[in-house]
């Protein structure tokens, strides 16, 4: 195990304080934080303005352990700050790089969230490529919110499973408010990895690397699902555009 990687550097875009990162450093700080407990969000122009316009929203996701840039919009934003090393690092990458890494060392992951046909993909799989992989825990929950008792459940399998690494796949927001409110009650290091479950299981396409670096992955994920994201993506994204040139002009919230 090795020893906690020291202050982070963060940069704030709009209303979050994202953090400059590498695959490298993000995999160093989860195991620094294997045993404690902690969460992780990557962080996205939906985040970011979910955010600016819930502050208690922003409260949470700025108190996790890391902040992670999963949106060129955002790296661009550190960059043009000053952070020129910044860059993205992708929360569907970062878990199959995770995963590989918990099989060499030994450590325990499970999944929570999607369906349960996406949940059988992912551990299907698992199997196939990674076949030393301890996978202790693997639930899909009620498409709904949780009776208190159903949740206190939930909260005592993924403790007596005791998995290292929880990878939680609600979606955004309700996974960061997840990952918050159960932060005192379970061990795992909780990742709020939205849709990696579905890249992951293989039923959603995923972008061309080179359009993704072209800061288009909003265009791509459009034309798979226009229906549901078209709000997300046709609204947000210029919302966020005039927001980003206040900060960088210094006027404004």
């Amino acid at each position: 195990m090795t020893s906690d990687p020291g202050e982070r550097q963060r940069c704030r875009v709009v209303s979050l304080d994202v953090d400059v990162v590498t695959m490298s450093s993000i995999i160093e700080r989860i195991e620094a934080l294997v045993g404690r407990g902690g969460y992780v969000c990557f962080s996205t122009v939906h985040m970011v303005m979910e955010s600016f316009d819930d502050p208690a929203y922003a409260g949470r996701v700025n108190s996790a352990d890391l902040i992670v840039p999963d949106g060129m919009p955002l790296v661009w934003m550190q960059r043009l700050s000053g952070l020129r090393s910044a860059m993205r690092v992708r929360a569907n990458d970062l878990m199959t790089e995770l995963c590989r890494y918990a099989e060499k060392a030994g450590l325990k992951v499970g999944f929570y969230g999607a369906s349960q046909e996406v949940i059988d993909a992912i551990c299907g799989r698992i199997t196939a490529e990674m076949p030393e992989l301890r996978v202790v825990y693997a639930v899909s929950p009620p498409f709904r919110e949780l009776t208190p008792e159903e949740d206190a459940a939930i909260v005592a399998a993924i403790n007596e499973a005791k998995p290292d690494i929880l990878f939680v796949g609600l979606g955004c927001p309700k996974q960061e408010n997840w990952m918050f409110d159960h932060r005192e009650r379970i061990g795992a290091v909780a990742l709020g990895v939205g849709a990696s479950f579905d890249f992951f299981a293989g039923n959603v396409r995923e972008c061309p690397p080179w359009l993704g670096r072209l800061g288009l992955e909003w265009l791509f994920r459009l034309t798979q699902e226009p229906r549901r994201l078209w709000r997300r993506y046709l609204i947000l994204n210029p919302r966020f555009l005039w927001r980003a040139a206040l900060q960088l002009l210094g006027v404004g919230r």
